[in-house]
């Protein structure tokens, strides 16, 4: 033995030490003592795991000799009914995820690891369910896969374990994820839990890469573990039998394995990888009358179809898609919604519900690798190789053209039949119907919900009220009978009175907590959803472009599901019509000759702001009086006649300001605007921006439909086109009711279509709105001075600790 070796080394020890003849001797015999030492601790601690292990092995070896005396489960006896077909139970080809990759004729199932799918659990059915007798299958992890985690050095939230299998059972139609909350499946994981609903209960060890795991499902009712299923690893029971749950009995349950980054060897037999301790038939074995197989219906013209749903935003598509789904289940969705549900059910943290859309909602879930477009486009590469049934709901994308075509290329294969389904004009009745249901149900728990809180906060009233209640009865029994034994008994009975009547009132609210819809309600033909069809941003870019396919595009069938297809043509048009009246334009931008004339008035307004300045200071007044008397002069002598004397009684008010040849001078040398205070260039400002912006708004989007926008969006193209903020607060004014009444000079509501109208045409120049501003002023001096306080205008300026400059127009805060 190795250990003997070691152990004469150190016999040897003396004679080593004798050999020491320097300090590079011993340095070497200390070195082989240690080296010596070392390996007796190694191979005394392999001797004891080697005891261990035959020690392991003798009590398993017991265990399972002990398991086999109590287990309850007999022999199967030898089958003499028909039994199903070789080759017929196995594991079905089109109902599984996406994601399992069959090999090795279907025995070997194996998962995509790349671009987020490492998050994703994998599940396929069996192509039979177990409705009676008792049956087994195996399984056995062949490999797992160590996928990356981290990408860009981000970590994130990723779900536990990173290996996964369960087995267990799912009712047709239900959920392929077992373990995703439902209560159409039951199954064991990896981990040692049996799970049904949102429970998770420990009742087994852990299993793991090479261990071979049997299921046996038992539903002989004359058996002692009749309606049970067992676990048993290496043909040793790890579980005791568990009740398939009572909302499962009575149905053929499929056996079904679920799978996340690793490889499995699934076994229906004939013959077992790993006998048990009884012999149990394996699936691919069952009698006929025990089982019911799964027959895939092959299309009549053996061509898979390709449903492209074309709606409008808001108008009931996904309502329409789900119904689809519940009438055809054989159709799997190809979604951004649906790759969330997936991620949910894999235990992939919900993102937060910002940026929300129904058609893209928000896909950050806190794992890298989960929010790059790598995931669709491994999907979408994926479909069209598999021969199964789809539906595309990509609302905006089917909308347009361009990217109908996109979609359509990906499954040019001869196999499919392309077809657009148009959902546009007036639905039918059972779809209003079932909206209505949608929103009673969502009345309906709103109420509950209510209810509940209200029985909630009565109950702990109730308690304060009877915690209260015990204080007071405590308190009077220490105190003296002042009022006698009488006075008491009917004050306690009031109470009692009191108590009950609050019972009544409570039994009454209770019994009100179901809800009907109103007669608005009813009338409605679409529901309002949580989260908008579209986000506002994606619709104004693309409304647009929104066009229904044809044929030419190289779809197979447009089908019209809501009318004819001059219904729905109409339908879009209109409602493209409707858009371009609300929706504002995203990608507008300012042409060159709104730049120019900007810039003119920008120039312009500063050189009027430095000339009032300068009236105002007396040098430089006298400065220009001087200045415009010299050139008063000059013109005279030109012509040969005498220089004009100004007027000593002139007053600059009394001056017609529309007769006014410049407004820089009214006739004394006085500039128009020379009494402008902050509020009258503010003004003025406010006047020429919203005449320059309504004129070239129409002149740079250049649609005869759309001549200009409402209120909600004059913030935004005022931004657009100025640079700045806009508010209406800045105007002390609610709406722009309040901003017209200070400018209606320049500014007008079109009744009818609520569009923002200029009053004045586009050539008006910028002079003409500072003499609009002048008699705007005299007429709220006149009426101050009449004493009209409210025509006194004050407006909120920015402030001067901020170190901002006053903004001219709506612009500021």
């Amino acid at each position: 033995r190795p250990w003997l070796k070691t152990r004469g080394l150190l016999a040897l020890r003396p004679h080593l030490q004798c050999r020491a003849m320097g300090a590079e001797d011993e340095k070497k015999d200390v070195e082989m003592k240690e080296e010596a030492e070392e390996k007796v601790k190694e191979e005394d601690a392999e001797m004891k795991e080697a005891k261990e292990e035959e020690q392991k092995g003798g009590e398993e070896a017991a265990e399972k000799e002990a398991k086999k005396s109590t287990e309850q489960e007999t022999d199967a006896p030898e089958e003499t009914r028909a039994k199903v077909g070789p080759g017929v139970v196995g594991l079905s080809a089109t109902d599984a995820t996406l994601n399992v990759m069959p090999t090795a004729g279907n025995k070997l199932l194996m998962p995509l690891t790349e671009g987020g799918f490492q998050y994703l659990l994998a599940g396929a059915r069996a192509t039979a369910g177990v409705k009676a007798g008792r049956y087994m299958f195996e399984v056995r992890i062949v490999e797992m896969h160590r996928a990356s985690d981290v990408q860009n050095n981000q970590q994130g939230k990723v779900p536990m374990p990173r290996n996964l299998i369960r087995i267990g059972l799912s009712e047709a139609g239900s959920s392929l994820i077992l373990g995703d909350g439902s209560s159409q499946s039951v199954c064991f994981d990896s981990e040692g839990f049996v799970i049904f609903e949102a429970s998770r209960k420990k009742v087994s060890q852990k299993f793991g890469r090479g261990a071979t795991v049997a299921m046996v499902v038992n539903m002989d009712e004359a058996s002692p573990n009749a309606n049970t299923i067992s676990l048993f690893k290496e043909g040793v029971r790890i579980c005791e039998p568990q009740a398939i749950p009572e909302q499962l009995r009575g149905k053929a349950l499929i056996p079904t394995v679920t799978y996340k980054n690793v490889t499995v060897q699934v076994n229906y037999g004939p013959r077992p990888l790993v006998p048990l301790p009884f012999s149990c038939h394996m699936l691919s074995c069952a009698a006929k009358a025990d089982v019911d197989v799964t027959e895939v219906a092959k299309p009549s013209d053996g061509k898979f179809e390709v449903v492209f749903p074309v709606g409008l935003p808001e108008q009931g598509y996904f309502d329409w898609v789900d119904q689809f789904l519940e009438k055809h289940p054989e159709y799997i969705e190809l979604s951004d919604r649906k790759i969330l549900e997936w991620a949910a059910k894999s235990g992939l943290p919900k993102p937060r519900p910002q940026n929300q859309s129904n058609d893209k909602p928000a896909m950050d879930l806190g794992v890298p690798q989960m929010d790059v477009p790598s995931l669709r486009q491994i999907l979408s590469n994926i479909a069209p190789t598999v021969c199964r049934n789809f539906i595309v709901p990509e609302l905006k994308a089917n909308l347009i053209a361009k990217e109908r075509k996109a979609a359509l290329s990906k499954f040019a294969l001869p196999g499919f039949k392309k077809v657009a389904a148009v959902v546009m004009g007036e639905p039918t009745a059972e779809f209003k119907a079932r909206v209505h249901e949608h929103i009673l149900a969502e009345k309906q728990s709103k109420a509950d919900a209510e209810k509940k809180k209200k029985a909630a906060d009565d109950e702990r009233k109730r308690l304060f009220a009877e915690k209260r209640k015990k204080a007071e009865e405590a308190r009077r029994a220490a105190k003296k009978k002042k009022d006698g034994d009488e006075a008491q008994e009917e004050e306690v009975k009031e109470e009692e009175g009191e108590d009950q009547e609050e019972k009544d009132e409570a039994k009454a609210e209770e019994d009100e907590a179901k809800v009907e819809l109103t007669e608005e309600e009813k009338a409605l033909s679409f529901r309002k959803m949580r989260f908008p069809d579209l986000s506002d941003v994606v619709l104004a870019k693309a409304y647009a472009d929104f066009s229904l396919p044809s044929q030419e595009e190289g779809f197979d069938e447009v089908v019209c599901h809501w009318g004819s297809e001059a219904e729905a043509s109409k339908t879009l048009k209109d409602w493209i019509f409707a858009r371009k009246m609300t929706q504002r334009v995203e990608d507008l931008q300012p042409g060159d000759a709104f730049k120019e004339a900007w810039a003119k008035w920008q120039k312009g307004f500063q050189e009027w702001r430095k000339l009032q300045n300068e009236w105002k200071d007396p040098a430089k007044r006298k400065a220009l009086l001087a200045k415009r008397a010299e050139a008063k002069k000059k013109e005279a002598e030109e012509k040969g006649e005498e220089p004009p004397e100004d007027d000593p009684d002139f007053d600059a008010d009394l001056v017609d300001v529309s007769s006014l040849e410049t407004i820089l001078d009214v006739g004394n040398g006085e500039p128009l605007f020379a009494n402008f205070v902050y509020e009258d260039w503010f003004l003025l400002s406010t006047r020429y921006e919203i005449h320059l912006l309504l004129h070239h708004f129409k002149k740079d989007l250049n649609d005869a439909d759309r001549p200009s926008f409402t209120e909600k969006d004059l913030a935004w193209y005022y931004n657009r086109y100025f640079k700045k903020g806009w508010s209406l607060k800045n105007f002390n004014a609610k709406d722009v009711a309040g901003l017209v009444e200070l400018i209606q000079d320049t500014l007008a509501v079109n009744e009818k279509t609520s569009f923002l109208e200029p009053v004045l045409a586009e050539d008006a120049t910028p002079e003409a709105f500072v003499k609009l501003t002048e008699e705007a002023r005299r007429e709220r001096q006149c009426r101050v001075d009449a004493g009209d306080e409210t025509a006194e205008l004050k407006l909120p300026r920015p402030n001067p600790a901020q170190g901002r400059p006053a903004a001219p127009g709506g612009g500021g805060a």
